[in-house]
């Protein structure tokens, strides 16, 4: 008997349990869950090289890196595409963009959706309103609340403009090909969903980085 092939199957299906995955807790789960594991395997490409890789610079450091860059590169480019415009910022056209594409919400769900602070967040909406592209009226749900909804001439100056966002928006996806952006939205997907819950809590800056560690870093390096 091949005891160590048992051993072996033991030890994946504890690393099966503690992995928090989303598959069913049967042997239909594990064996998809050993099927996507060997699939997302074979796919990964070969290591690419990154400037201070010689030097000890982590995989994380570059990710951080080119992610603070792409957003400046879309910035750039949102920039460009409200110029001579209404538009004062960015956040004003996306902030519209949503409401257009998810209907009627309250404040802090628009803020929050837009990943932005509060005062920041009241700020961009009470511009749309000063402008009359958006109304708020009070929740029916929660007095305490107000519901935005996007008007016909915040309709009007959105679709005036949306010839060039299109274009910055194309512009920043580069020269990927269909599958390198669905990778992309993928794994960019998977980020957003790390961080999402996280940024909700609305921890103090001061505990942030220690607290994230302890709840999510060291758990999830606790079942590899």
């Amino acid at each position: 008997m091949n005891y160590q092939l048992i051993q072996d199957v033991i030890q994946l299906v504890e690393k099966f349990e503690k992995s928090g995955s989303g598959y069913s807790k049967n042997s239909s789960g594990f064996t998809r869950w050993i099927y996507d594991g060997e699939k997302e395997t074979e796919s990964l490409p070969f290591e690419p090289e990154w400037e201070g890789k010689d030097n000890g610079r982590s995989p994380e450091s570059v990710i951080s890196t080119l992610l603070v860059h792409m957003n400046r590169y879309a910035k750039t480019y949102s920039k460009s595409a409200i110029q001579d415009s209404e538009f004062s910022t960015q956040e004003d056209f996306i902030y519209l963009i949503n409401l257009k594409a998810f209907g009627a919400m309250t404040k802090m769900a628009l803020i929050n959706k837009n990943i932005q602070d509060k005062p920041t967040g009241m700020q961009i909406i009470n511009r749309l309103i000063k402008n009359g592209w958006v109304t708020q009226t009070d929740s029916e749900t929660d007095r305490r609340s107000k519901v935005i909804t996007i008007t016909p001439e915040g309709l009007k100056a959105l679709d005036k403009q949306m010839g060039k966002i299109r274009l910055a928006t194309q512009i920043v996806a580069g020269d990927l090909s269909h599958s390198e952006k669905m990778q992309l939205i993928g794994l960019l997907n998977k980020l957003n969903d790390f961080h999402q819950p996280i940024f909700s809590q609305h921890i103090d800056s001061q505990e942030l980085l220690e607290k994230v560690n302890d709840r999510y870093l060291q758990s999830e390096n606790a079942t590899l």
